[in-house]
């Protein structure tokens, strides 16, 4: 019998990793924030990216704050051009790629296929799947010279359940579902492996600067299992999970779509009063 083998060790120091959608609207940990940070703690240098410079002014003091080294690179990654140079400064700086978080993403309008805006429509699926397209494009050459590396996209729990207000958003989301695993398939021969995160209801910058009440934050938090029980979800349960995928402690896991969701998608939403059940016997 072999010995088992020793725990891992963390094994992200002296790497680099570019982050897209490293900022936040508002003051707090949003995903991409709290990835950022916890990637500098385990000492990988973290490109920051985001189209508004100043949302990623507090992201680089907590950086910075943790010890870590950062650039800041604002860019809109719906554009060829703008992926294409963030990949070229981050090479040029630290030699190399090793981890992609592609974070970037907008809800888009509500409506359904009847009134939906197509314009909102092609900008929405421009940022939140083909951004994601492009900056794999640019950074899959170098991980290929570095012989292999990490990409992890952000999906939804809307992209995997229905009744989204905002059909753009589920349509885009469960396009990232896929691409996740077809990225997979065709480049974990090369050592790169990709997954998606699907979070659920977290509190973040991003929800609570667009004026939640405190009555529909903890409606939020208890649609989901967990939340329930007590416990809210936030960036940081988004940035642990990305510090692991990025890691060799992850190296068999590829393909995957993981939930950050509270235990939200294994929800039926049934009472005892709407099933209907058979006797054990059968009868």
């Amino acid at each position: 019998m072999n010995a088992p083998e020793q725990a891992r060790p963390d094994d992200l120091a002296g790497k680099v990793a570019i982050i897209a959608g490293a900022g936040s609207r508002a003051s707090g940990i949003g995903n991409g924030r709290a990835a950022a940070v916890l990637l500098a703690q385990s000492g990988m240098k973290v490109a920051l990216v985001d189209s508004v410079a100043e949302n990623m002014t507090e992201t680089r003091e907590l950086v910075e704050g943790a010890g870590g080294e950062c650039l800041v690179l604002p860019a809109d990654v719906s554009r060829v051009e703008d992926c294409e140079a963030v990949v070229a400064a981050v090479v040029d700086a630290w030699g190399g790629v090793d981890v992609l978080f592609n974070n970037v993403g907008i809800v888009g309008p509500s409506g359904s296929v009847v009134d939906v805006d197509l314009d909102a429509w092609d900008r929405c699926f421009d940022i939140n799947v083909t951004s994601m397209v492009l900056m794999s494009r640019f950074v899959i050459p170098h991980m290929r010279k570095r012989g292999g590396g990490s990409i992890i996209n952000t999906s939804s729990i809307a992209g995997v359940l229905g009744a989204h207000p905002s059909v753009i958003y589920s349509a885009t989301k469960g396009a990232v579902t896929n691409l996740t695993r077809a990225m997979a398939a065709m480049h974990g021969p090369e050592g790169i492996r990709v997954n998606a995160l699907v979070p659920g209801f977290l509190h973040t910058p991003m929800v609570h600067s667009q004026g939640l009440s405190e009555e529909d934050r903890v409606r939020r938090r208890n649609v989901a299992p967990v939340g329930a029980g007590g416990v809210e979800g936030s960036g940081w349960d988004v940035g642990e999970l990305v510090r692991f995928l990025a890691s060799d402690r992850a190296r068999f896991i590829s393909g995957t779509n993981i939930p950050v969701d509270g235990g939200l998608a294994a929800v039926i939403p049934m009472t005892d009063s709407m099933s209907v059940t058979a006797p054990v016997d059968g009868s």
